[in-house]
């Protein structure tokens, strides 16, 4: 099995890779085209910031190679939000994979705090990253943005309010919540990927 990691301007790359080697599988951490393009899997992690990795991904070309990619793709946190059509951080034009918003939390009582940090439940299973899922699983999550409900929602959570935990469309995969970071569940949702066919 052939997985790649994309890399570029952004943090938790090499966590990702760690989890992967738990499962046996070593990735290849790269920003090549040409290796990207051939990868059986990639995965398009991230922590940061949405309008300065933007710029990266456009600068670089990554932008133009992450939505040509044909193979599962799986974007994790910011890699997810970069997924969708535009963020309010920045109000940035992301990369239209998933033809929605990235909104701002905005707390509503005093003990809601942004970022969103910790475990959280997700719930209503849908999808194959979630194949053999059936009752609520507690995930880690760190994020001050968030994806509404929308018609490509795979998994959902609720803080604030009730909000995309994952999304899936054609050969694209994504997680807000950090699956490298959520223990047995999250090893259960890399291996549900690595397993997906090609």
């Amino acid at each position: 099995m052939n997985i790649a990691i994309i890399k570029y301007n952004a943090g938790n790359i090499y966590s990702v890779d760690h989890a992967l080697r738990r499962l046996g599988i070593n990735a290849v951490v790269t920003s090549d085209k040409e290796t990207l393009l051939h990868a059986d899997k990639v995965i398009f992690p991230g922590v940061g910031e949405a309008t300065t990795t933007m710029k990266h991904l456009k600068a670089t070309g990554l932008d133009r190679l992450i939505t040509d990619l044909k193979q599962p793709v799986l974007g994790i946190c910011l890699g997810m939000q970069l997924m969708c059509s535009n963020s309010e951080e920045g109000d940035v034009d992301c990369l239209n994979i998933f033809p929605t918003e990235v909104k701002r939390f905005l707390p509503t009582r005093h003990e809601e705090k942004v970022p969103h940090m910790g475990w959280n439940t997700i719930k209503d299973f849908k999808g194959d990253l979630f194949k053999g899922f059936t009752q609520e699983e507690f995930v880690y999550f760190v994020h001050s943005f968030y994806v509404p409900i929308n018609s490509f929602t795979a998994v959902q959570a609720d803080y604030i309010l009730p909000f995309s935990a994952a999304l899936q469309k054609d050969n694209y995969y994504a997680t807000q919540f950090h699956p490298e970071k959520s223990g047995k569940v999250g090893e259960r949702i890399l291996q549900n990927f690595i397993n997906l066919p090609l």
